[in-house]
C-alpha cells in the first residue's frame, strides 16, 4: 500500500520499481537511511533523480522497518537541497519505527485470528463428522472406525470432502442414495 502527502509523490516509488533503484529500495535493502543531499547532483539513481526533479523535489531520504515478512518505508521529501539532515534522520526514525511496530502487530493479530479461525471450523467439522458415525453406526450396528471408514470410501468415490459426507449423512433419510 502506498500513502503519500501529496499527489504527485507515489509516482516517486512507482520510478524505483521499475527502474530496480533508488533510494527507498536501499533503505528497504539495507536496511539504513537512504539519503539524497541534491537530486541535481544524484548518480546513484538516476531515474529516481529525474523524477523528483520533475516533481518539484531536490532533497530525501528514505528509512525502513521489517518486521518478519512485512516492511514499512517512510520516505521525506524538500523542495530545498540539503534540507534533510541528521535530525530529520532519527524523527523520521521513530516514525518509521513506530509503523513498524504497529504493521507487525497487525500481522500477528491477523495471524492469531486466522489459527483462532482454523481451530473453530476443526471443532466444528469434528463435532459434524462425529454425529455422523453415530448415525451410522445406530443405523448399521458398526463401529466408530467401520461408520468412519464408509464415509471416507464415500468421499473419495464422490470427490467430496468427510465433513460433506458428514453433513449429508446427518440431513439424509436415506443412507442408500449415499452409497452407505
Amino acid at each position: 500500500m502506498v500513502t503519500a502527502s501529496h499527489p504527485s509523490l507515489p509516482e516517486l516509488i512507482d520510478v524505483q520499481v521499475r527502474s530496480g533503484r533508488g533510494p527507498m529500495l536501499d533503505a528497504l535493502g539495507r536496511g539504513e537511511p537512504a539519503e539524497c543531499p541534491d537530486t541535481l547532483d544524484e548518480d546513484r539513481w538516476p531515474e529516481y533523480a529525474s523524477a523528483a526533479l520533475r516533481q518539484g523535489v531536490r532533497c530525501s531520504i528514505s528509512l525502513a522497518h521489517r518486521s518478519g515478512a512485512e516492511a514499512v518505508s517512510l520516505s521525506l521529501y524538500s523542495a530545498r537541497p540539503r534540507m534533510l539532515g541528521p535530525d530529520s534522520i532519527a524523527r523520521a526514525e521513530r516514525l518509521v519505527n513506530l509503523g513498524g511496530s504497529v504493521v507487525g502487530f497487525a500481522s500477528e493479530y491477523g495471524d492469531a485470528r486466522r489459527a483462532a479461525r482454523q481451530l473453530r471450523d476443526g471443532a466444528e467439522s469434528r463435532a459434524v463428522v462425529d454425529q455422523a458415525k453415530g448415525v451410522l453406526m445406530h443405523a448399521f450396528g458398526c463401529s466408530a472406525d467401520e461408520a468412519l471408514k464408509r464415509m471416507r470410501q464415500v468421499s473419495q468415490a464422490r470427490n467430496l470432502k468427510v465433513t460433506e459426507v458428514a453433513a449429508r449423512v446427518i440431513d439424509s433419510r436415506d443412507l442408500d442414495s449415499l452409497g452407505l
